[in-house]
């Protein structure tokens, strides 16, 4: 379908247009009849309409009130897709259908959302079957990383689902073409977390990333924990006290949310 409207970069929109890699997105999230897929960014509809072959139910969430009537027009034989014009970081599913039975989630999400979309899905929101997302290679790498290359975001993702990479998707794939590479990933949320105390997980990993360059040690000193109190904590958890923080798994920070004081 040729666009009639032009994609705004300030809401990071590139349109995949490979019909193969939409199957493969498709296949990724394992849909059947009985499924709800929240899909968001639809853009198009490309990949919309190939979810609606497989779900029961597809609701799609678009910020971009022009793409509302190419949505309308390209799924108008899909009875079984609700479009919502909605900021997805402001969309509210308690109390929708989602509730009934799980979902899942397919999404196609800029940079700059990433990391907030994904604290929104496992800290506020219905816990999904299934996450399958279209996303910055570079940044589907930092979500997948392990140490001693550990980032915030990696830790956070982690720590509440298992991950695999489906594929890699070249830029010409797109329209337009980004500058860069993407990359389908597959989030599977774990049945059960290894810690049930997120508040407190959260303000030790973030005190430890705080300052990269410095030890951990140090910036754990920040959370008003004595040093020499931290080093008899790293010794009884087997954490090397010249590391930093990219240095530790989610294991170790699970220790150390159990252990410390704070």
């Amino acid at each position: 379908m040729k666009l009639s409207i032009t994609p705004k970069k300030s809401l990071g929109q590139n349109f995949l247009v490979n019909p193969r890699i939409l199957d493969k997105i498709v296949a990724a999230a394992e849909i059947t009849k009985e499924d709800i897929v929240l899909e968001v960014g639809p853009g198009t509809g490309n990949l919309t309409k190939k979810l609606a072959e497989k779900a029961e139910k597809v609701i799609a969430i678009e910020k971009d009130r022009r793409l509302v009537p190419i949505l309308n027009q390209q799924l108008s034989a899909n009875s079984n897709v609700e479009i919502i014009n909605e900021d997805i970081l402001k969309f509210n599913p308690i109390g929708s259908k989602l509730l009934a039975g799980g979902y899942k989630i397919v999404a196609n999400i800029p940079y700059y959302i990433t990391s907030r979309f994904l604290r929104k899905i496992f800290t506020e929101w219905p816990k999904p079957k299934l996450v399958v997302l279209t996303i910055q290679k570079e940044v589907a790498q930092r979500i997948i990383a392990r140490p001693p290359k550990m980032s915030l975001l990696a830790v956070s993702v982690q720590l509440f689902a298992e991950l695999k990479i489906v594929g890699y998707i070249s830029k010409e794939n797109f329209r337009p073409r980004p500058k860069v590479d993407s990359t389908i990933i597959k989030l599977a949320p774990k049945e059960k977390l290894p810690t049930d105390n997120h508040e407190k997980f959260f303000k030790i990993i973030r005190a430890g990333f705080s300052q990269k360059r410095k030890l951990l040690i140090s910036n754990l000193e920040k959370l008003a924990v004595n040093k020499n109190k931290l080093a008899e904590i790293f010794k009884k958890t087997e954490i090397n006290p010249k590391s930093r923080a990219e240095n530790l798994s989610i294991e170790n920070w699970i220790k150390l949310t159990k252990i410390l004081i704070i």
